[in-house]
């Protein structure tokens, strides 16, 4: 199936000299990309599949810039798409050949460290491992860490609403995020939510994370910051099956207990992590689950002991326990690798987010068993087990015709399959223009029309971020809306209804 996107239009076009001339006049010569070749840097982020040519590449440093840049945006009706680190696997931040792609890379900057409060206020271009590395050294954390921590931004986490490894206990980001600075299409700034626990009036902080960069662009993030568990161990558990392993997890929290982490891999990402960086996983097991019990020293001994005791019951054929915190850690270093490791395998990947019931998991793994089999590649399965967030891995050669439309399909499927048995299509990587076209399968007309309204209310003239999320394109007309600026709606002369 081929991505299509709004064609370019051809009255922004033929502005772009006046533009990059409007842009020099905010941001100085280094912060503008306007060379060909130096654009093509980013003409695509991690999902590769896609990509375009953006019309001018501006690096605001600065919240004035930024704002300063929306309102030229809004004023020449030019598009705009927002960019982090560029590690969207879901199109988020693929650039449109009739857009400003807007970089935030300069903004990486931790501004504030309030331990009292145990919150931070970051800029958005903040690696998100870096949060935790700023606070440390006092033994605080940043708690979401999607396997990307030492690249993605802390900005793009709140964009897609990212979770990682440790969510299942604390969360995904928008649990962990405070408070929110934005700049939205017509360069207004607004700040939303702050230091206090929880917001007065509409969830609008809510709203904003996970919206994809639709609403407007977030210029600052006040995160939560968590006190490091007194201990946190891990259990390296093989199983003789997937489904014996999928029941373990199902196990697991039918007892009651939850785990600060515990992910799952099959026998391909299993082998390939192995080759890739040795973390003595079990080479006989066809699954393998890593569960992290962390907490007070006789809480962690406790669950440790219950946890060993239920995954000898289910069949566990290796049971390897972590006593100290180098073995804890290169327990998870595969973990984390295990997705440059499928290189081992085939040259390229894509990567699935589908989000299932727990218990539905046995079901789901032998579907997309069957799905491969059928489409005559091979899938790697690794995933968040405990939140059933699945990362299934097709494995194909992008040199071998037909292979990645093939590939393209096959996560369609997938896909598919996850919201049939009551899942969704994403976890934490975002809709983009990888599942746009997909959201028919999971929503009705009238409720992506209610979600565009949403939309319509931020960005009336549809110019941020277009051609993405929503799989047809809409003017916010349609919805009986419209721009209205300086009190006076347009062509007043017409009947209104």
């Amino acid at each position: 199936m081929t991505l299509i996107m709004p064609a370019p239009e051809p009255d922004i076009l033929s502005q772009r000299d006046a533009l990059i001339e409007r842009l020099r006049a905010i941001l100085p010569a280094s912060n503008l990309v306007v060379d060909e070749t130096a654009r093509r840097a980013y003409e695509c982020d991690a999902f590769t599949m896609y990509r375009a040519l953006p019309l001018v590449v501006a690096l605001p440093e600065t919240v004035a810039q930024v704002s300063a840049i929306m309102a030229l945006a809004a004023e020449m009706n030019i598009k705009i798409v927002p960019r982090g680190a560029g590690t969207s696997l879901s199109g988020g931040s693929m650039p449109l050949e009739d857009g400003i792609l807007l970089g935030m890379s300069k903004f990486n900057r931790v501004l504030e460290i309030d331990y009292e409060n145990r919150c931070a206020r970051v800029q958005p271009g903040v690696q998100n491992l870096a949060i935790s590395k700023a606070v440390e050294e006092r033994g605080f954390y940043y708690a979401p860490d999607p396997s990307s921590q030492i690249a993605c931004s802390i900005g793009g986490n709140v964009a897609e609403n990212a979770g990682g490894v440790h969510c299942l206990k604390y969360g995904l980001t928008t649990n962990n995020i405070l408070g929110l600075e934005v700049v939205l299409m017509g360069g207004e700034i607004v700040r939303l939510g702050g230091k206090h626990l929880d917001s007065e009036a509409y969830d609008l902080l809510g709203l904003m994370t996970g919206s994809e960069g639709l609403l407007g662009v977030v210029t600052e993030v006040t995160v939560r910051i968590l006190q490091k568990p007194a201990v946190a161990r891990c259990l390296l558990l093989g199983f003789p099956s997937v489904d014996a392993g999928a029941h373990f997890v199902g196990a697991v929290i039918a007892r009651g207990v939850i785990p600060g982490g515990m992910e799952m891999m099959d026998r391909a990402t299993i082998h390939a992590v192995e080759r890739f960086q040795p973390c003595g996983y079990p080479l006989d097991a066809e699954a393998l689950v890593i569960v992290e019990l962390d907490g007070t020293q006789a809480e962690v001994d406790l669950l440790v002991s219950v946890v060993d005791a239920i995954a000898r019951a289910e069949g566990a054929t290796t049971t390897k326990i972590s006593t100290n915190e180098a073995e804890r850690l290169q327990f998870w270093a595969g973990r984390k690798n295990a997705f440059p490791a499928v290189s081992c395998i085939q040259p390229d990947y894509l990567c699935m987010d589908g989000t299932i019931p727990r218990g539905r998991l046995p079901e789901v793994l032998a579907g997309m068993d069957a799905i491969a089999k059928r489409e005559g590649l091979q899938v790697a399965n690794v995933f968040h087990a405990g939140d059933g967030n699945l990362h299934p891995l097709i494995l194909y050669d992008a040199s071998k015709e037909g292979e990645m439309a093939r590939a393209e399909k096959m996560g369609f499927d997938i896909l598919r399959l996850c919201v049939s048995v009551g899942g969704v299509l994403t976890g934490e990587h975002g809709v983009g223009v990888e599942k746009r076209d997909l959201m028919g399968e999971m929503f009705t007309e009238i409720d992506l029309e209610q979600q565009m309204r949403v939309k319509c209310a931020f960005d009336p003239m549809n110019r941020l971020n277009p051609g993405k999320v929503f799989p047809t394109l809409h003017r916010c007309a349609e919805f009986g809306m419209m721009h209205v600026s300086g009190g006076a709606a347009p062509f007043p002369d017409l009947p209104r209804f």
